[in-house]
């Protein structure tokens, strides 16, 4: 086979494996550096712009009529300009988790600097001036494109980019919410889909110096403060379940809305293309007026949910306010992401479940934390479909390690129940429809080389390779198994477990990775 110049330096690579993984990890490190920064800073402008929203609505409520309409003539300036950031730069819109995807597996290409600077100014305005939008999902993809960069600076290799976008993906993630397991196995298990070694290190070494960095910053402490969390007795373990069952059904909700949240913004009311933002930041304005609590991330308002009273209709007003703000927020376009509010809303639920299950005298009150606890991984879950990530990302996030197997329960649950009922990954189904847009940003038509795993049960597992039905425009280049290397030919039998290295061009990757990671048919 012969192999164009611009692939030869990927083709050494994988020739020389050990010390391409050690020099994986050395840029893993150097990327939590740079990325983990870039999202620090993010963090840190959030934090001050929420700071600063609170002292202007305490200013406006003492003003006259004047200042207050001054106000809502500076959300209409900066709904124009967001309006005009996203215009110029597309990939820089909504969390930005899908545009990651897209470039780890060749269906996009992001132009990295430009999708930078926009994603960090307009977040930074879009979400300080309360949007209903976290700051994990624009985390990641600053972290990525930051990896990006580093990346085509050093003049690196198309493979060698994707794993370091992971990296930087992963420090993104750990920097937002000091949770540096999360951040690796978010970069893994939903990202990637690979958990390889060669995947691992430099995500791992990333999603630990970015969490220093981040401690550095902030401090060591849970981003989520619940007090002192009871210890979940095991006789309880139905009620794992039966939120496992529930905010499966609620996830499929939260995820159809948001899909069809953009439609809204096509009433024949919003004359011109800028309007939708503007009318968001409206929605805010009011709403700092008469419910701030449901303003910005929420970070805030889950640490407060502990010294509320039980009131069932306090709990829901807070929900159902959470819930349409995050769809207004998130359908206007603007930078911005819907991590932090999943968290938010499955807080809410678990609280109002919680309150309907104290008040029917079956649970104690001292459990209250502990169920939304558990409602914030099971519904992370059934809109995600990650599992391992929310389980670890909740007790990261709330230090509830003790948690571990009823958070493990209600994820599974909510994952079975979400799939039964035909749900699938927002962030997948969002990838898909970005890339029916025909972004500019979309995958050119350049050759390069893809690791894939071969998955018990998929159509490569058990078959020799002259057997393999190949889709067009791929060859089959490299085979490693365990610690050794196999040199691939006719006779060759993949196997569970492999790591497998195909040549194609990026355009072609998608389908090629869709179609030989399917189940075959039995």
């Amino acid at each position: 086979m012969h192999i164009s110049g611009q692939l030869l330096p990927t083709v050494r690579q994988l020739n020389g494996w050990p010390r391409f993984r050690l020099r994986l990890f050395a840029e893993g490190a150097c990327v939590g550096i740079l990325s983990g920064s870039a999202a620090g800073f993010f963090r840190w402008a959030l934090e001050k712009g929420t700071v600063g929203r609170e002292y202007v609505y305490s200013l406006l409520t003492q003003t006259n009529l004047l200042w207050n309409c001054l106000w809502f003539l500076v959300l209409a300036l900066a709904g124009y300009i967001l309006y005009k950031c996203v215009s110029y730069e597309p990939d820089a819109a909504g969390s930005g988790i899908p545009q990651v995807k897209g470039a780890i597996s060749c269906s996009l290409h992001m132009r990295w600097f430009r999708v930078f600077w926009v994603k960090l100014f307009s977040g930074i305005l879009g979400i300080g001036l309360g949007l209903s939008l976290g700051r994990e999902g624009p985390s990641i993809q600053l972290g990525a494109v930051t990896a990006q960069g580093f990346s085509e600076t050093l003049k690196r290799t198309r493979m060698e980019e994707r794993y370091l976008i992971t990296a930087g993906a992963s420090a993104g993630l750990a920097m937002a919410f000091n949770a540096p397991l999360a951040g690796v196995l978010f970069a893994l298990e939903e990202l990637h889909r690979n958990f390889s070694g060669v995947v691992l290190a430099p995500a791992m070494a990333a999603a630990l110096i970015a969490t220093v960095i981040c401690r550095l910053m902030f401090g060591a402490q849970s981003v989520f403060q619940f007090g002192v969390l009871s210890a979940f007795p095991v006789t309880y373990t139905w009620l794992a379940v039966l939120l496992g069952v529930v905010l499966g059904f609620c996830g499929l909700i939260f995820n159809k809305g948001l899909l069809l949240s953009s439609r809204f913004y096509r009433l024949p009311i919003f004359t011109k293309s800028w309007m939708p933002v503007v009318f968001a930041l409206f929605t805010a304005g009011i709403l700092g007026y008469v419910f701030p609590q449901i303003l910005g991330g929420g970070n805030e308002l889950i640490n407060s949910l502990h010294t509320l009273p039980l009131s069932l209709k306090l709990f829901a007003a807070l929900l159902v306010g959470k819930f349409v703000f995050t769809l207004v927020s998130y359908g206007c376009g603007v930078p911005g992401g819907f991590f932090l509010p999943i968290l938010v809303i499955g807080a809410l639920l678990g609280s109002v479940i919680g309150i309907c299950l104290i008040d029917a005298g079956l649970v104690e009150e001292q459990y209250l934390s502990d169920i939304v606890v558990i409602a914030m991984a099971a519904f992370f879950t059934a809109a995600v479909h990650s599992p391992i990530t929310g389980t670890v990302l909740i007790m990261e996030m709330t230090g509830s390690y003790e948690h571990l197997l009823v958070l493990c329960t209600a994820a599974l649950i909510a994952l079975v129940t979400a799939k039964l009922c035909g749900g699938r990954p927002v962030y997948d189904m969002l990838l898909e429809r970005l890339l029916q847009k025909g972004r500019d940003g979309a995958a050119d038509k350049k050759r390069n080389i893809i690791e894939l795993t071969v998955g018990s049960g998929c159509l490569l597992d058990g078959k020799s390779t002259r057997e393999i039905p190949w889709p067009e425009h791929v060859a089959l280049i490299d085979v490693k198994r365990g610690d050794g290397e196999i040199i691939p030919d006719t006779n060759t039998v993949l196997a569970a477990g492999d790591y497998i290295y195909i040549l194609t061009d990026d355009a072609a990757a998608a389908e090629a990775v869709r179609h030989m990671t399917e189940k075959e048919n039995v």
